[in-house]
C-alpha cells in the first residue's frame, strides 16, 4: 500500500467518528513577542493527549477478525503506546506495549491505564524493536509500527487535512519529526489540497537522522533528549523519500532551545506540551526572518510530558527569566543585617521565597557568615535594580549568574 492523498482522505473519513477535531488557535501573546502570525494545532488535546491516537486507529481499523482475536503488539516511548491501548481497549482488541526503559512513568501508568500489558526493554525506540517482532511472532500479534506503516502515515496526515479547513490560508505549517510518520502523511495532504504550503520539519540536534539526510550532514546522536517522542535514530525510508521531495526544509534545535520553547508554550499560551512541540517552536525562534509576512501553523503534536519533569522546567524558567533568584551575600555576623536586606527586598517590591543563613563552614571567616536569599521578582531588569540597592548600602552580594 502506498500513502496518497486519496488514502489520507479515506482514512480521515474511517476515523472522523471516533478522533476530536482538535482546535487550531492563534497564538496570540507568542505571535506578538516574536513578530509573527503563529497558530496551533492543538493534538495535545486529542484521544490520549496526542496525535499518535490517529494513526493507531486508522490501523486497528484495517485488521481482520483473526487479527483482533489474537491481539496487537507496538514499541512505543509513549503516545503511540498510549493510543494503540485506547483505541485497541475501546475495540475489544488485547493489547501489549513494549516501552523503553527510562520511560517517564506517567507514560507507563497511562498506557497501562488504557488496558495494555506494557513490557519495559531496551535504552530507546531503536534497541526495543527487534525484541517486539519477535515478540509478535512467537505470540501471533499483529505489529503495529508507530511510523513505518503507510496507514499509520495516513492517519497522522488526518492533521494537515483539518489545518488547512480551518486555516486554508496557511502559508507554512511546522512538524516535529521523529520517525517521519506525520511530517510525511501531513506533507502529502497539504501538498495535494494547497500545493504553495510549506512544510517544514522539525528535529532534535540530539537526534537529527532526517535532517541530516535531508541537508547532507553527519548525524548527532549523544545522549537523552526532552523530546524523546521524536528521538529515533532510524526513520522510514518510504518517510525518507516523501521528506526530500515534498518537504521545504529541517531544522533542528538544541536541548536547552526546546526547554525554553516548552516554557514558553506554558507561560504564554498556557499550553502543557511535551519537547516535540517544543522543538517545532524552537526552530521558528531559530528562524524568525524566514516565516516574517506568512501565516505559520506549528503542531503541538503531544502533550504528555512528566509532571516531575514539568515542575523542573518550570522552576528553571522562572530562573531564566529572573523571576526566581539566589542572591548570596558575604555579610558581618551582627543582629539586623537578615532584617535590614529583607527590608530593601520588600521595598522594591519583590518577595523573599527561602532564606539560608550559615556560619559553621570555613569558606568564611569567623566573624562573617554566608547569606542566601532566594527572592522572586518581575524580571531581570527588576533583579538588577534589587542588586544595585543592595550594593549601595554596602552589601557585597552575587546572584546566580555570578554578576
Amino acid at each position: 500500500m502506498t500513502l496518497t492523498p486519496d488514502l489520507i482522505r479515506a482514512t480521515h473519513d474511517a476515523i472522523r467518528d471516533a478522533t476530536i477535531l482538535t482546535p487550531l488557535v492563534p497564538a496570540t501573546r507568542l505571535s506578538l513577542q516574536l513578530g509573527i502570525d503563529l497558530h496551533l494545532k492543538l493534538e495535545n488535546r486529542q484521544h490520549t493527549n496526542a496525535f499518535k491516537s490517529r494513526g493507531a486507529l486508522a490501523k486497528l481499523l484495517t485488521l481482520t477478525d483473526a487479527q483482533k482475536q489474537a491481539g496487537v503488539i507496538a514499541c512505543s516511548a509513549g503516545n503511540h503506546a498510549q493510543g494503540v491501548a485506547y483505541h485497541a481497549t475501546r475495540l475489544g482488541i488485547a493489547s501489549t506495549i513494549v516501552m523503553p526503559e527510562g520511560t517517564p512513568f506517567n507514560k507507563i501508568k497511562a498506557t497501562q491505564t488504557f488496558g495494555a500489558t506494557v513490557i519495559t526493554h531496551g535504552v530507546g525506540f531503536d534497541d526495543s524493536v527487534q525484541f517486539t517482532l519477535d515478540r509478535a511472532a512467537r505470540d501471533g500479534l499483529t505489529f503495529i509500527h508507530p511510523f513505518d506503516d503507510p496507514v499509520v502515515a495516513a492517519g497522522q496526515g488526518t492533521v494537515a487535512l483539518e489545518m488547512l479547513e480551518q486555516a486554508p490560508d496557511l502559508d507554512a505549517i511546522v512538524v516535529p519529526v521523529g520517525g517521519g510518520g506525520l511530517i510525511a502523511g501531513m506533507a502529502v495532504a497539504a501538498k495535494d489540497a494547497k500545493p504553495a504550503v510549506e512544510i517544514i520539519g522539525a528535529q532534535a540536534e540530539l537526534f537529527d537522522a532526517v535532517s541530516a539526510r535531508f541537508n547532507s550532514h553527519k548525524t548527532h546522536f549523544n545522549g537523552a533528549s526532552l523530546a524523546e517522542g521524536i528521538a529515533v535514530k532510524a526513520p522510514a525510508p518510504a518517510n525518507i523519500d516523501i521528506i526530500t521531495s515534498l518537504v521545504a526544509r529541517v531544522d533542528t534545535a538544541t536541548e536547552a532551545q526546546i526547554e525554553d520553547a516548552v516554557f514558553d508554550l506554558l507561560s504564554s499560551e498556557k499550553l502543557v506540551a511535551e519537547g516535540a512541540p517544543g522543538a517545532g517552536l524552537a526552530v521558528i525562534k531559530n528562524n524568525l526572518d524566514h516565516y516574517q509576512g506568512k501565516k505559520v501553523g506549528l503542531v503541538i503534536c503531544g502533550g504528555n510530558i512528566d509532571s516531575r519533569l514539568l515542575s523542573t522546567l518550570i522552576l528553571r524558567g522562572l530562573v531564566r527569566d529572573g523571576r526566581i533568584t539566589r542572591l548570596t551575600f558575604e555579610i558581618d555576623d551582627t543582629p539586623g543585617q537578615l532584617a535590614t536586606i529583607s527590608r530593601i527586598i520588600g521595598e522594591a517590591g519583590a518577595n523573599v521565597v527561602e532564606v539560608i543563613h550559615q556560619r559553621m563552614m570555613q569558606s568564611v571567616s569567623l566573624k562573617q557568615a554566608e547569606l542566601e536569599v532566594v527572592i522572586e521578582a518581575r524580571d531581570i531588569g527588576h533583579v538588577e535594580q534589587i542588586v544595585t540597592t543592595l550594593r549601595g548600602e554596602g552589601f557585597r552580594l552575587r546572584t546566580d549568574s555570578g554578576g
